[in-house]
């Protein structure tokens, strides 16, 4: 960007260490004692556990504080994240701390460190004609409140800067892609040129990962990430002898069904639960191939499933003892995510469920069963995540392009092929 001095965000600094203090937000908290960084979370709205009320009630509260909130006549999330993101990145008196963040757990998160005056660098303006700067002042607002000097057309560019962090990996970080911005006293005209890797054949074993989720009588009880291509879901009775470490070694990893906790209701159901556990003692077994996930039934309790890619409306029974059953197929999810990345719309789910000891379809209500299991894709949960970065991306250059009143913003979008499959999308304004 051309260079200018620097903006005053007092305003911003009091407004993020009055929000942090207080602790009505969650996931917004001091990193260190003497609070001189916080936490901010960073759950993407695309993610199947987003809750717009929990993770993005930061964003929303910058974003009414602004007088921002129902920018384009909806709530927008992403839209609300990427304007706190613009102005703490832009802000001399925040720097983000990298190695402090977590963003590959259940609830990822952010650190910023509050920067002292002494530390605040101070850039020197490029000298200006008196006619641009005239012609610019109707459009600015004093130095002391420069923080709300940045008018809607820039906010924009600042969103479709941030907003293009889209290179698809398998493990995905959110930092910026760098782009080149050229902008002229005599013409208003920035180029962008952003990489933006739609085809990336992941790396052995990064595909090979289970989320599971245990529910009895909707409460969770047990959570847990397996890697690897299989994993067997399974009660053991407290009478068996603890296998010895070779037998271990020579099995697939397991999840244990737990104990009921005394958290549970008393009544007929937890009854039900006790008496149902021991017949799952075979348990399921799940295997990730090329093709997809697939499951076999060992247990002698009855095992239902739902998934995304089933075809009939019937119910699913997993027989005992019989083929694997294709539970989720990845060529599906491939063309559903080719279809969401280019068109939007609703994402591709990224798992199934399991319903021990009872029938499940897909209009029931799972929290009314004794047993669930919840089985999801880390890795696909990640291409969608990818995805719908890209489509926002281009969605807000192209919303940027068309709400040009002068039409002096063009862009094209043009898909550049490279030796290692990636792409370069460029936008000139």
């Amino acid at each position: 960007m051309a260079a200018g001095r620097m903006r005053s965000t007092r305003r911003l600094r009091s407004w993020i260490v009055e929000q942090v203090s207080s602790g009505k937000y969650p996931g917004l908290v001091w990193d260190d004692e003497a609070k001189t960084m916080f936490r901010i979370p960073w759950k993407h709205a695309g993610k199947q556990d987003f809750r717009k009320d929990e993770d993005a009630a930061i964003f929303k509260a910058w974003a009414e504080f602004k007088g921002k909130l129902t920018d384009g006549g909806q709530d927008n999330p992403a839209a609300w994240k990427t304007r706190l993101r613009c102005a703490l990145n832009k802000s001399p008196e925040f720097k983000e701390v990298m190695d402090r963040a977590q963003l590959d757990i259940s609830e990822p998160y952010k650190v910023y460190r509050l920067v002292p005056i002494s530390e605040q660098g101070v850039v020197v303006p490029e000298k200006k004609s008196r006619e641009k700067a005239s012609r610019r002042s109707k459009r600015r607002r004093s130095d002391s409140d420069s923080d709300d000097a940045i008018d809607d057309k820039q906010i924009k560019r600042e969103e479709a800067t941030s907003q293009l962090s889209v290179e698809e990996s398998p493990v995905q970080t959110e930092e910026p892609t760098q782009c080149t911005f050229i902008q002229t006293d005599s013409v208003d005209e920035i180029r962008l040129d952003v990489r933006i890797e739609e085809s990336v054949t992941a790396p052995v074993g990064a595909q090979d990962s289970f989320n599971v989720a245990v529910y009895y009588l909707g409460q969770e009880v047990l959570k847990r990430q397996i890697q690897g291509t299989d994993v067997r879901i399974t009660y053991p009775p407290s009478s068996l002898i603890p296998p010895t470490p070779a037998a271990l070694k020579a099995r697939f990893p397991r999840i244990p069904l737990p104990e009921p906790p005394s958290t549970l209701p008393a009544g007929p159901e937890l009854q039900a639960l006790f008496t149902l556990l021991p017949f799952m003692e075979k348990g399921v077994v799940l295997t990730s191939t090329p093709q997809g996930v697939y499951g076999k039934r060992f247990c002698q309790g009855r095992v239902f499933w739902t998934g995304p890619h089933t075809t009939m409306p019937d119910l699913h029974k997993m027989e005992r003892n019989t083929e694997p059953v294709l539970l989720f197929n990845k060529e599906i999810f491939k063309q559903q995510l080719d279809h969401f990345r280019t068109n939007g719309g609703e994402p591709p789910q990224c798992g199934f469920t399991l319903c021990f000891g009872e029938e499940l379809s897909n209009s029931e209500d799972p929290s009314k069963k004794l047993i669930i299991v919840q089985i999801t894709l880390p890795w696909e949960e990640q291409q969608v995540q990818n995805a719908q970065s890209i489509f926002e991306s281009i969605t807000i250059l192209q919303s940027l392009a068309s709400q040009s009143p002068l039409g002096e913003i063009t862009l094209n979008l043009v898909t550049v092929p490279s030796p290692t499959n990636e792409s370069i999308g460029c936008g000139t304004f």
